[in-house]
């Protein structure tokens, strides 16, 4: 079994689509292999229902959102955010019945996008400390299918010996092979991660060479929190997310908070120099096997690979608990 088939990843959030897309209208997303349409209602609420009419299977995010409720495109049977069919226009004076029902999931908005939990989540969505400081400006980055487990992406994201060889075109420096004074603190659902990175380009606007100083968060499955400050330059506080989609490919959501010196933020140069960062990762993560082994023994590893090899056996734990209360309640 690979690893995505686990239902415990059912029971996580998910950002599954940006706000400013479902403003458009009904749009259809698959987490986990789920099809979703996604709205949002007349208070501007996002929902979630499966995507599909029990009438004759139509696609729901086809249709449009009418009177607080989205409507088939093919009869116009009307949903609520509850997957209640609250209108079959056919029969306008019965009622519908809750026979006439959808599948609905937990759906919220958070930091600009609709998040979904498929099934009950086992932790909150994370309160980043930096969307309620003034200092901080929000900048929504990335959007994107990359053919890659998610998991790749967030052991990447805390492999700090990797930037001398991926990220020479960038900030990498072939003089600085591994981090120091890396730590790790463990935390119900993730761990934070500090340490300190010689680099060449320490900002986008600071070409010299510079030490980064790291103040990471990783929360499981798929959502970490890097935080990149200098001695004397603002933070740059990065946010990745990785959807699952399948087994070997999961959507990108990336955004970040850009701290405000006095100097002003230069959102171009940012988006431009954090593109470039991440294409590097793609090139060379799109090209791992799909499905990342849990077990420590089907890979071989070095000392700064702890970070990963935490997040593995803390996946490892989760999915485990989850069985064991899957078959307690049967």
């Amino acid at each position: 079994m690979n690893v995505m088939e686990h239902a415990v990843f059912r029971c996580f959030w998910y950002p599954v689509i940006p706000m400013s897309e479902l403003k458009q209208g009904p749009r259809r997303f698959e987490l986990l292999g789920q099809a979703l349409a996604l709205f949002l209602d007349d208070d501007g609420v996002p929902a979630a229902l499966e995507d599909r009419c029990c009438h004759r299977t139509a696609r729901l995010s086809l249709g449009e959102v009418c009177d607080n409720a989205i409507a088939c495109p093919y009869h116009g049977w009307r949903y609520n955010r509850d997957g209640q069919c609250v209108l079959v226009p056919q029969m306008p004076d019965r009622d519908p019945g809750p026979k006439r029902r959808v599948k609905a999931f937990s759906c919220r908005e958070k930091y600009g996008y609709a998040w979904v939990a498929l099934e009950e989540p086992l932790f909150d969505i994370p309160d980043f400390p930096e969307a309620a400081d003034d200092r901080f400006v929000l900048i929504h980055e990335f959007y994107e299918e990359w053919r890659v487990s998610g998991l790749r992406v967030m052991e990447n994201e805390l492999d700090m010996a990797h930037p001398s060889y991926v990220h020479l075109g960038t900030f990498g420096s072939p003089e600085h092979l591994v981090a120091e004074d890396a730590k790790i603190e463990e935390f119900p659902g993730g761990f934070h991660y500090t340490g300190r990175l010689g680099v060449k380009q320490a900002h986008h606007a600071q070409d010299r060479n510079n030490e980064r100083f790291l103040d990471c968060s990783w929360y499981a499955p798929f959502i970490c929190r890097l935080r990149i400050n200098y001695a004397d330059g603002p933070a740059h506080v990065i946010i990745n997310c990785q959807v699952p989609l399948a087994d070997n490919r999961s959507q990108v959501v990336q955004f970040c908070f850009q701290e405000d010196d006095g100097a002003g933020i230069d959102e171009a140069a940012i988006l431009a120099f954090d593109r470039k960062v991440t294409l590097e990762d793609k090139h060379v993560l799109e090209s791992t096997d799909a499905d990342v082994p849990l077990d420590p023994r089907d890979e071989r590893h070095m000392v700064s690979d702890k970070p990963g090899l935490v997040m593995r056996r803390m996946i490892q734990s989760l999915i485990e608990d989850h069985e064991t209360q899957a078959v307690a309640v049967q």
